[in-house]
């Protein structure tokens, strides 16, 4: 008699690194890992070996585990993902940390997410601050159907426009603060045809040009649209950021600073309009 396969016999075969082999485990039986330790050797059955395979293959082709499990972790909160949209990465938290440092003394703040994608940036700042009135916009159907899920699972306010940059809000202005992860990687950058990149959205990713080109729009218009004093914030590429803080300069921003990431890149750029 064929033994039956368990966990453990699994795991043995499988060409995923464990970490991966565990996590769609996990997704596939609605488990946490704990469990999946604890039962490694109960039998496992045909349709849910049938799941995994399936998933494992899509995995070992090169797709991202975001796509496949269909959700991303982001500062500790479990945002809906798809191919409509970008994965959250953890780079991007500090984006949201450097926006709620500078909310930190205003009063019933109003906030602007360009470009949001699952929502993640808007709604890590309308939990933090519930007092904020925030607002995002996304030129894609797809990301704001997905950012309007995130927002309603998780419980924020937050109010979602469909348009290109500002163009989404009409004459919308008086900001406190403007934050964004536009596309910023450079059209011919090799990176685009490697890795996860492949198959999240190049509209997400890169502005079809130099890279700079979205980064110079949202500063351009944003001093039509920040009160006295508002700030804008805003992520770049690891090699961007003397160039994005030429760009705040000129448009006539104050107290331009870069800050760094938990890799030490200078990763989020940004300043005063005055």
């Amino acid at each position: 008699m064929t033994k039956q396969p368990t966990l453990r016999s699994m795991a043995a075969a499988s060409a995923l690194p464990r970490l991966e082999f565990q996590m769609l485990w996990e997704h596939i039986l609605q488990v946490p890992r704990v469990w999946l330790i604890a039962h490694d050797t109960d039998p496992i059955s045909a349709p849910d070996i049938a799941r995994f395979e399936a998933l494992q293959e899509r995995r070992l082709a090169g797709e991202p585990m975001a796509y496949i499990l269909g959700y991303r972790e982001f500062l500790g909160r479990r945002f809906k993902v798809g191919p409509s949209v970008l994965i959250p990465r953890p780079e991007t938290e500090l984006l949201v940390e450097v926006a709620l440092r500078h909310l930190e003394t205003a009063t019933a703040p109003y906030v602007l997410d360009l470009g949001t994608g699952t929502g993640a940036i808007a709604i890590s700042i309308a939990l933090a601050r519930t007092d904020a009135q925030v607002v995002a916009s996304d030129v894609d159907a797809g990301a704001l159907r997905i950012a309007h899920d995130n927002a309603r699972d998780l419980n924020a306010r937050v109010e979602f426009f469909a348009g290109s940059w500002y163009d989404a809000l009409l004459d919308s202005r008086g900001f406190d603060l403007i934050v964004s992860n536009p596309p910023y990687i450079a059209a011919d950058d090799i990176h685009l045809r490697q890795g996860d990149l492949r198959y999240e959205p190049r509209c997400a990713l890169t502005d079809g040009h130099d890279g700079l080109t979205a980064l110079g729009s949202i500063v351009s218009g944003a001093v039509q649209r920040l009160r006295p004093g508002g700030a804008l914030f805003m992520e770049h590429g690891w090699d961007q950021a003397a160039q994005v803080r030429q760009l705040l300069q000129e448009a006539g921003f104050a107290k331009i600073e870069s800050l760094r990431d938990l890799a030490g890149i200078e990763r989020v750029s940004g300043g005063i309009y005055l």
